[in-house]
């Protein structure tokens, strides 16, 4: 079976090969994928990671890409060397994405001819990030975005997987596959890492009172108190919670 790496920033997965269609996930830089079958100019293709399948835009990929290191600050901007200066794009990787190293200096690291981005918004690609904190407070009041994973826009179960995603450990992308694959926790007393189930919703707790999610209403990622957003659920979309788990029995 042969794989490609995706080669740009980030790139929105449709439902549907139609820019038309809903965007249901994204796929980002030096993401591992294959080619399911071929539409015209889109092509559906599934993630290595996740095993997420939709349709993207046909364009040339990596064929061969080993990450050395990976992006450990929300978006790490990208530029040109120009005359031994450094020139500023208007273009970022984003937390979490793989890179390869062609070169290296005292301060940046060259991923593809002539891109470089910052030595230190990078870390080793085998670095573990146990405090989960870090990771979810760092997206505070980044933009709600429907099938969004990045600092620019991301949605409450992405919020969710980026943290494992960093970590480079199996974790599924949708909420309904989530509540499915995550252990029930056996006493609903709530305390820190517990991650909270509705239908179509989630997010978790950074403490016994206090709760992070991305949150459509908020139009972003929110701190709000736990037992007031659970009320506040039930009141204006009549849901319920479906299952408490714990990041750390995931």
């Amino acid at each position: 079976m042969k794989y490609n790496f995706l080669n740009i920033p980030f790139c929105n997965i449709h439902s549907q090969p139609s820019t038309k269609s809903e965007i249901s996930s994204q796929i980002l830089y030096g993401e591992k994928f294959r080619i399911l079958n071929q539409k015209k100019n889109w092509i559906k293709i599934q993630t290595s990671f996740d095993r997420y399948k939709g349709f993207i835009k046909l364009k040339k990929f990596n064929k061969k890409f080993s990450a050395e290191k990976k992006i450990c600050k929300l978006k790490s901007k990208i530029y040109y060397k120009i005359n031994n200066k450094y020139i500023p794009t208007n273009k970022y990787l984003f937390f979490a994405s793989g890179i390869a190293i062609k070169s290296s200096n005292k301060r940046f690291l060259e991923f593809e001819k002539n891109k470089w981005i910052k030595k230190n918004d990078t870390i080793k690609i085998s670095h573990i990030e146990k405090n989960f904190k870090k990771i979810f407070k760092s997206f505070l009041n980044s933009k709600y975005l429907w099938g969004g994973k990045t600092a620019n826009g991301i949605d409450c179960s992405a919020l969710i997987q980026i943290y494992f995603y960093y970590n480079r450990i199996f974790f599924p992308r949708d909420t309904k596959d989530q509540i499915k694959y995550c252990k029930k926790k056996i006493t609903r007393k709530l305390s820190s890492g517990d991650i909270i189930f509705w239908k179509g919703h989630v997010g978790i707790c950074l403490n016994n009172s206090q709760f992070i999610h991305a949150y459509g209403p908020r139009k972003k990622v929110v701190i709000m108190p736990t037992k007031f957003t659970i009320y506040q659920i039930s009141k204006t979309a009549n849901l319920r919670v479906k299952k408490i788990s714990n990041i750390s029995k995931n």
